[in-house]
């Protein structure tokens, strides 16, 4: 038996010499704050110490809404969007904790109750008292739960490919999110993460392959490496989830925006419509042949039919309930 107790133990040398050959060291703080963190963003202080990625672009006077960006993203996600919508909206978009230029959270808390949390230290950090929440996949279901727990706070609710349905999610799945649920898989490749992995990522997350650029996978790949994040993105996976049931989601009394790509091959379009069963005031924006990420990978339609909606959303809202109309 000695000869197999030698293979073993020099076998296990190999395999941990490969792991500390091919592992991926974080990257430089100062060098990410640089290149993701230039004007217009600013690191915000929100209580007990703690600093966040901010960008909070257009009129400090004109409607506010906030934005969320999905596991393992960040803020820039939402670039289009902002373009789109910063002369006429003030548009608020920050790093949630374990992710981009923000990094882990002190608490090591990444519950969902946690990241709604900070939802109020960034609003009220930046004097914002209501406003409309939108949010992609993770995002989307940290928006659900804020409209759920804080519905008296906004003026609307955006859904964009948004988890948190009690919907079984498509067998193909993505790779990366798949090796990070693994229990000690997940720590692994967490260490090794080439960029190849994060790239094939993204091109399985959307259809429309073009936003799948060299920039986009670098900043994935670069900042899933700041600092902390790895082991917040390993904690986080192994925080436990649940969906939300058709109770929790009836009683939201919020005016939502439902948009989703069809070919979404992470959140399947089947959990659209069970949130367009559920909410008691939804409208429904489908792309076909668009993927996880409408925003990205169809933003000029998608944009101009959230400014449509939020153009009928906010007029209602000023719109006096009497009858007069004035």
């Amino acid at each position: 038996m000695k000869w197999f107790w030698r293979i073993l133990g020099a076998l296990a040398l190999v395999l941990l010499a490969a792991f500390f050959i091919l592992r991926v060291p974080d990257t430089d703080p100062a060098e990410m704050q640089a290149k993701y963190g230039a004007a217009p963003s600013r690191m915000l202080a929100v209580g007990d110490g703690r600093q966040v990625h901010v960008r909070d672009e257009g009129p400090r006077d004109a409607p506010a809404i906030v934005l969320l960006h999905g596991s393992n993203a960040d803020l820039h996600t939402w670039q289009a969007w902002t373009d789109a919508l910063s002369a006429d909206f003030r548009v608020v978009r920050f790093d949630q904790r374990g992710h981009g230029l923000t990094g882990p959270a002190a608490d090591a808390d990444y519950s969902i109750e946690a990241f709604a949390g900070d939802i109020d230290a960034v609003v009220d950090a930046l004097g914002v008292e209501r406003f409309v929440l939108a949010g992609n996949s993770m995002g989307g279901a940290i928006a659900m739960q804020y409209a759920i727990a804080s519905p008296e706070r906004l003026d609307g609710l955006v859904l964009v490919d948004a988890s948190g349905a009690p919907i079984e999610r498509d067998a193909d799945g993505n790779i990366a999110f798949k090796l990070a649920a693994m229990p000690g898989v997940g720590s692994v490749m967490s260490q090794v993460l080439p960029r190849s992995l994060v790239e094939r990522s993204l091109s399985q997350s959307v259809s429309n392959q073009k936003i799948v650029t060299g920039e986009a996978v670098d900043r994935y790949w670069e900042l899933a490496r700041y600092p902390g994040n790895r082991d917040a993105t390993r904690a986080r996976f192994s925080t436990p989830r649940s969906a939300f049931s058709a109770e929790q989601v009836a009683q939201t009394d919020v005016p939502t925006l439902v948009m989703w790509g069809e070919e979404d091959k992470l959140i399947p379009y089947e959990a659209a419509g069970w949130y367009m069963d559920h909410l008691p005031d939804a409208t429904l924006a489908a792309y076909p042949g668009i993927g996880h990420l409408p925003m990205e990978e169809a933003p000029e339609r998608s944009a101009a039919d959230l400014q449509q909606w939020l153009a009928r959303t906010l007029s209602s809202r000023d719109t006096p309930q009497d009858g007069t109309g004035v």
